[in-house]
């Protein structure tokens, strides 16, 4: 026997909806023992007052507890995303690992980490990249991926700055980073990017200075997604990749999009995970096509391919409120529908304006 993975997306109708995961477990087609992580795409503003991702995570965490031990329960990554803007379908996504025969690999393998708390002074700074970096390695080694180039996306989902914690972290004598909440968001997002790449080697960790999280855009991650959030003080971390001691008919692979129209790179993904449609995908492979996953930003430089935008000018919505309806209707229109998750603001994940893409695929017999 080997070990296998299994994604399951299930729709949602509301941040509390956990409905569909409870019929999955009655009807036996998903075992609650081998959930490994729960992505989440939720109808809130994405922003620090989000309070969706903290209503889901709180349902999950309930419905979980009905079905395993508190603590086994908890070990389970839940990683919300907010924001569905546009016509981008709220649903979850649920890792699950199980044993299959040997043979078919390689295929998909899942791994994890959490990380201890994320000291207010320390986040969004150089503690917070070697961090995230430390729990890579280890949810690598719980994948049972050894070869770097075999991960193909590594989604951390990591805190943020309140009032509050601020406040408490003055109090003691330490300093952090920024104290606008908002702006510690995006920190943390930059700083998670980078642990990413040095984890994956793709720049050296002696290149790197507190100065540079969140500013020199030139070093970016091609495999790395991050969502902050109010709902955690810790990085849950969740890798997956291609591994020889994995079966199954599942693969995963990836894209980086130079902007927010560039879908060519992901449909030569699609393409090399078995689904080469010339147009949008038809009926019958969008069943094969089990999750897509992407980051969304709008350019720093307010142009797009020569035009200019205006995303940046609107004081009213969150420039990342904009790039995950964008994103997801470029995405869509690949893809045939809109049930995909895009995370907003990708700080150091992929080159200004683009990012990481991951499609996971049901293979051919």
């Amino acid at each position: 026997m080997m070990p296998t993975a299994k994604v399951h997306r299930i729709s949602a109708n509301a941040p509390d909806d956990v409905s569909g995961i409870e019929a999955a477990i009655a009807e036996k087609r998903i075992d609650p023992a081998g959930i490994v992580a729960i992505f989440g795409k939720t109808e809130g503003n994405g922003l620090v007052n989000d309070f969706s991702r903290g209503f889901a995570t709180q349902s999950l965490g309930i419905m979980l507890e009905r079905h395993l031990p508190r603590a086994r329960a908890a070990e389970v990554c839940l990683v919300m995303s907010g924001g569905t803007e546009g016509a981008m379908a709220p649903h979850f996504v649920v890792f699950e690992r199980g044993e299959a025969d040997g043979g078919g690999g390689p295929a998909l393998a899942l791994g994890r980490a959490h990380t201890a708390d994320v000291a207010a002074e320390h986040l969004g700074r150089l503690a917070h990249v070697d961090a995230v970096a430390a729990g890579v390695r280890a949810a690598m080694r719980d994948a049972d991926i050894g070869d770097l180039a075999d991960v193909h996306f590594v989604q951390v989902k990591c805190p943020l700055l309140t009032v509050t914690r601020v406040g408490a972290a003055e109090a003691r004598g330490a300093k952090v980073a920024v104290r606008d909440t908002l702006k510690s968001m995006g920190l943390s997002r930059a700083a998670s990017a980078l642990g990413v790449a040095v984890a994956l080697g793709e720049f050296d960790r002696a290149a790197l200075t507190d100065a540079t999280i969140g500013f020199d855009f030139s070093r970016w991650s091609g495999r790395a997604s991050c969502s902050a959030g109010i709902e955690l003080l810790n990085n849950e971390i969740v890798v997956l990749g291609m591994s020889a001691k994995w079966s199954g008919p599942l693969a995963v692979e990836h894209a980086v999009m130079t902007d927010a129209l560039d879908v060519e790179p992901v449909r030569a993904a699609l393409a090399r995970a078995g689904l080469a449609a010339a147009g949008q995908l038809g009926e019958a492979e969008r069943r094969r096509l089990v999750a897509v996953l992407a980051k969304a930003e709008a350019s720093s430089r307010g142009r797009l391919r020569g035009h200019r935008h205006t995303v940046l000018d609107d004081s009213d919505i969150s420039s990342t409120r904009h790039a995950r309806a964008f994103v997801a209707g470029a995405l869509g229109g690949l893809v045939g529908h809109a049930e995909i998750f895009v995370s907003g603001g990708a700080e150091h994940q992929g080159p200004d304006g683009g990012g990481p893409v991951a499609v996971i695929v049901e293979r051919s017999p």
